[in-house]
Order: C-alpha cells, then sequence, then structure tokens
C-alpha cells in the first residue's frame, strides 16, 4: 500500500491494463488526473492533442489496430463534448475505449459554476458503462471496472472525476483482479450446425462467404473455408485484410465502397455464408438468396436482414469445425468465373492507374502505396471517395492492419488513425489517407505527429469538393450545391505545421515524390509527411450498382453505364456473361 494523489493511482491502473499512452487537452477541472500522467511519465506516454475530437478518433483507432482499450480524455464542459465524434466511432464498431472526463470539484457542483454541465446523461447513449466517482478511494477502482466493461461489452466506459478528488491523498493498493479480457474456454460449435451447413453448401450453385470484423485473427480459417470448399469471399469494409486481398478467392467488398466482382456476385449467389457481421447494408442484398448467419451475439442474428438458418458461436470457431469435418467440394465454374471477373476488374484497375490523360487517377496513388508499404504497415482511413480508393488499392497480405470509421463514418478520421498506428504498432509504417474535405477538418494535429517524431505517410485526395456527397445529389437529381470546396496548397499547409510537403498531379511528379518518400523514410526520417495528390475529380466507378449484364438489365442501360464510367464491356463482361461462356 502506497501513499499517492488518486489521479496518480487512477494511471497506475491503466498500466496494469498495458495502456502505454493516452489522448488528451489539460484543463482546469481533470488537471490533477494529469498531474499523475506527469507522475508517471515513465510508463505511459501522453499525447498532446490539438483538439479532443482527434483524441477520441484516436484512441478508437488504436483499438481497432490492436484489440487493445483505446484512452481518451477531456475536460468538463467543452473538452468533454469534443470527444462524441470518437466516442460514437468506437461504440458503432464495437471497439474498447475509455474516456475519462473532468468535472468541476464536489463543492460547486450543481452551483451553475463555470464550465459545469450535467455530464451523466450526455454520455448515457454512447456508453456501455458512466459513471462519476464519488469518492477519491474509488476512483481506481471504478476506473478498473470501466475497464472491464469496454473490454467486455465492446464499447465505450465513461468515468467522470470531480477535480478536488483526483487530487485527493489516498492509500493506494494494486487490484488483485486479473486483467483479463477475452474468455479462456474452448468453445464446441453444435455438430447439428455443422452437418446442417454442409448440407446447404452441397445444395447450392453459387455459395458466398461474407465475412466481418468479428473474424480478425481468423484468416487461416477463412483461407481454408473458401479454399477447401471452393466458395469465393467478400467482406465488409472494417473486415478489410481478413483474408489476404491478393487471394484469389478474394472478390473485396460489396456496395458503394464494394468492387464489380463483389457485387456481381451477390447478385448470382444462392447461399450467404454471412459470419461475424451485423453489416446494415445486408437489407439491400437479393431477396431470394439463402442467408446462413453465424454471430456470437444472439441479438445481432437476423437484425438487418431475414435469414434461413442462425448458428450462435464464434465466427473462428465455427469455421474451424467445417475444416475438421473432412468433407470438401471440387472447384467449380461459379468458382473459375468469379476469379475471372476478380482478375478482370484487377486489371482495369492497373489500367486506370497509368492514364493521367484526365489528371492523377486514385489508383495510381494507391498503386505507388502498395510498392511501398511493409509487412506490418498501418492504414487509417478517411471517409468519403477517399474509403472507395483505399479499400480498393491498400496493400493486406502480411500483417497490415486497416482502420475506418466504420458504422458512424465520420469524416475527418484519417489523421488520427494514421497517429495511432504510428504510435500503437511503431513496428510498421503508418498511412492515412484522406480526402480534402476530412483533412481540413483535422489538419491541425499535423503537428502532434511533428511534435512526438510520428512519422507518418498522410495522403491527402485533393479534388476541391465532397466527393461522396456530389454523387448522392447527382443520383437523385439534385442542383449540385454546398459541395464544392475552395481549395488549398496542403503541401505548404503540411510544411507550416512541422511536416515534410510534397505535391503530385501527374504520373511523373507521383512517381518522384514517391521517390523522395522513400528516401526520406530510409535515411530515419522523423517528420510527418504530407502528399498532396491533386486528383481527376470525377466520380470514382459506382459499385453500389452495375448493370453490366444485357440479360439482366437490357443492353441500353449497359452501355449509357459503361459509357459513363469508360468501361470496355468486352474486357470486363458481367459475371452473367462469364458463367454462361
Amino acid at each position: 500500500m502506497a501513499k499517492m494523489i488518486a489521479g496518480q493511482a487512477l494511471v497506475k491502473v491503466l498500466e496494469d491494463w498495458d495502456v502505454d499512452h493516452i489522448y488528451g487537452i489539460p484543463g482546469g477541472s481533470i488537471n490533477h488526473t494529469v498531474e499523475g500522467l506527469y507522475l508517471e511519465k515513465d510508463k505511459i506516454q501522453y499525447i498532446q492533442v490539438r483538439h479532443e475530437e482527434v483524441g477520441a478518433m484516436a484512441a478508437a483507432a488504436d483499438a481497432k489496430f490492436t484489440g487493445k482499450i483505446g484512452v481518451a480524455f477531456g475536460s468538463a464542459g467543452p473538452g468533454a463534448t469534443h470527444l462524441f465524434n470518437g466516442l460514437y466511432d468506437a461504440k458503432m464498431d464495437h471497439v474498447p475505449v475509455l474516456a475519462l472526463v473532468g468535472q468541476v470539484g464536489q463543492s460547486i457542483m450543481n452551483t451553475n459554476y463555470f464550465q459545469e454541465m450535467d455530464e451523466d446523461p450526455m454520455f448515457a447513449d454512447v456508453s456501455v458503462y458512466n459513471r462519476t466517482v464519488t469518492t477519491a478511494e474509488q476512483l481506481p477502482y471504478v476506473v478498473n471496472q470501466a475497464i472491464r466493461e469496454a473490454y467486455r461489452q465492446k464499447g465505450v466506459a465513461v468515468v467522470t472525476i470531480p477535480e478536488n478528488l483526483s487530487a485527493t491523498e489516498i492509500d493506494y493498493e494494486p487490484t488483485k483482479t486479473p486483467t483479463v479480457v477475452s474468455n479462456n474456454f474452448t468453445q464446441v460449435v453444435d455438430p447439428k450446425a455443422v452437418s446442417d451447413t454442409l448440407a446447404m453448401i452441397k445444395a447450392a450453385k453459387h455459395p458466398l462467404m461474407y465475412i466481418g470484423t468479428g473474424l480478425k485473427g481468423a484468416r487461416q480459417q477463412v483461407d481454408g473455408v473458401s479454399e477447401q470448399f471452393n466458395i469465393p469471399v467478400i467482406s465488409t469494409v472494417p473486415g478489410t485484410g481478413i483474408m489476404e486481398n491478393d487471394h484469389r478467392n478474394y472478390l473485396g467488398t460489396n456496395g458503394r465502397l464494394g468492387t464489380k466482382p463483389g457485387f456481381e456476385a451477390m447478385q448470382h449467389a444462392d447461399l450467404v455464408l454471412f459470419i461475424g457481421s451485423e453489416y446494415p447494408f445486408a437489407r439491400f442484398w437479393p431477396t431470394d438468396v439463402k442467408i446462413i448467419q453465424v454471430n456470437d451475439n444472439s441479438f445481432d442474428i437476423g437484425k438487418v436482414v431475414p435469414i434461413d438458418y442462425a448458428v450462435i458461436s464464434d465466427g473462428k470457431t465455427y469455421l474451424q469445425a467445417l475444416l475438421d469435418s473432412g468433407e470438401s467440394m471440387p472447384e467449380s465454374d461459379w468458382m473459375r468465373a468469379n476469379r475471372t471477373n476478380r482478375q478482370n476488374w484487377l486489371t482495369w484497375l492497373d489500367q486506370l492507374a497509368g492514364d493521367d490523360s484526365k489528371g492523377l487517377e486514385p489508383e495510381a496513388v494507391m498503386k505507388k502505396t502498395r510498392e511501398l508499404a511493409g509487412s506490418n504497415d498501418t492504414y487509417g482511413v478517411d471517409t468519403g471517395n477517399v474509403s472507395e480508393f483505399a479499400v480498393r488499392g491498400v496493400k493486406m497480405t502480411e500483417n497490415q492492419r486497416f482502420a475506418i470509421s466504420g458504422l458512424f463514418a465520420t469524416m475527418g478520421y484519417g489523421v488520427p488513425s494514421g497517429m495511432a498506428g504510428a504510435l500503437s504498432v511503431p513496428e510498421g509504417q503508418a498511412w492515412s489517407f484522406s480526402g480534402d474535405g476530412g483533412f481540413s477538418m483535422v489538419v491541425q494535429d499535423l503537428i502532434t505527429e511533428a511534435r512526438y517524431q510520428l512519422p507518418v505517410i498522410n495522403i491527402v485526395f485533393s479534388n476541391e469538393r465532397y466527393g461522396f456527397i456530389w454523387y448522392e445529389q447527382q443520383e437523385t437529381k439534385q442542383h449540385f450545391y454546398g459541395v464544392d470546396l475552395t481549395g488549398a496548397d496542403w503541401a505548404k499547409v503540411a510544411e507550416g505545421l512541422g511536416a515534410v510537403g510534397l505535391t503530385a498531379t501527374n504520373l511523373k511528379e507521383l512517381d518522384a515524390a514517391f521517390d523522395q518518400i522513400k528516401s526520406l523514410q530510409a535515411s530515419g526520417n522523423k517528420k510527418p509527411i504530407v502528399l498532396n495528390a491533386v486528383i481527376d475529380p470525377e466520380d470514382p466507378v459506382a459499385t453500389a450498382f452495375m448493370p453490366l449484364d444485357p440479360q439482366q438489365f437490357g443492353e441500353d442501360t449497359v452501355k449509357a453505364y459503361a459509357e459513363h464510367y469508360g468501361i470496355d464491356t468486352k474486357q470486363q463482361p458481367s459475371l452473367g456473361e462469364i458463367l454462361r461462356g
């Protein structure tokens, strides 16, 4: 037992849970928690962000990259409210985050004091655990319980701390409760669920696996089932990287952020193994497809789409049970057609990358990142058209990791998640991908990257428009209003904030910029890098609906769509045409 202020005891609890960095901005109501960080600065790195929103989003990205809890703090009032964007991202993508929130001292609570707010109801919706500490002695206990609940319920835990309590000296004794974050028992899948699944696979002509983040860490099982049963695979966007994206059976994603092979396979599937996901857009799948849904949370089964067979199980264990059955399926025309469709799509993307006649294509930028990417790299991806560019183009073949604001889809996520990658996975190169709209929301925190010598490679796709919203206005035949952006020289901005600034407007400049990036990183560069990639502003190919099969959609519809997006239908025949031979 040792005497210390409760703010320091709080930090020691974080140490017990293997937290090694925390984001935030000091303020009067949180200062003694900050004092605790100072007293433990050899154990936990304090990252001074320039906006609490960035700290909260980075904490959520930490959890996505590593599975470990991310931690951020804010002072009473505006410091607390600034946290919400990142906390809602963590809530909706089901990752553990701890928010430490300042409050005025107890003696002045309920007196309409400066920056005093009733913070408990503010955080009630976003959190799985939400407590205001009432005694100094209970502060470390409450923080410990908060972390346990964040892990158990895969969500946000909030601890509000009146400032006088964190300043009070207490007798601190470390908890004896083990820091356990996952089950340590072996799950057994019902043999009937396995035999029923096998029977449904054998009866299907066009089976498909649709996988989500519940299968993180199950690449071996996903690959195994796909190969043993000859089933093509689609992933959700947040599930990018669960299966290597150069695996010949991987078709990419489906929907607005999808691919041609992903869209068309979904249109022709007659059975979907829907595993480890609560994908909200499943409601737009064809209605005549049979669905086996596998999830360890019974509430998520059938939540967004009617299903034909339910398996309440961990997805990895379920797939291993299928492998252990010893059953298999031969390679089919369905499997071969999907592989051909995939290869045609990749060839087309590569052709786009080599053509700058209309301006620099985003596919060219992504191709250069793949050439430079290492085996442990992290990718932090913003919301918007940039999400499409990144999902279709990042290299996910070894131990690379991917973080995006999935269900909340907040803009401004690129820079914070790039920063998180550099801090949480220092053995890899950290990348961030942003549009110029999202980048401008958080650009100030390049200063943070520079301050802590985080050599993140920040790619900005500049097209001077909110491209994702521009497309929505086009599709609904609205006027283009409020979606144009005033441009900026982001390379010069970067230099002013302590980063290295580069610009590319064509393939020659892009090659030169990446040569410089490669040289900088090889020489031990410690500065963040910003590449302002000025791209062709035209919308990327729309994949939520791809009418390329004349038998399904008619010759006129196919011609109009193909001409709009510059698709040669002879080089890119539809999956239906490939199947028909």
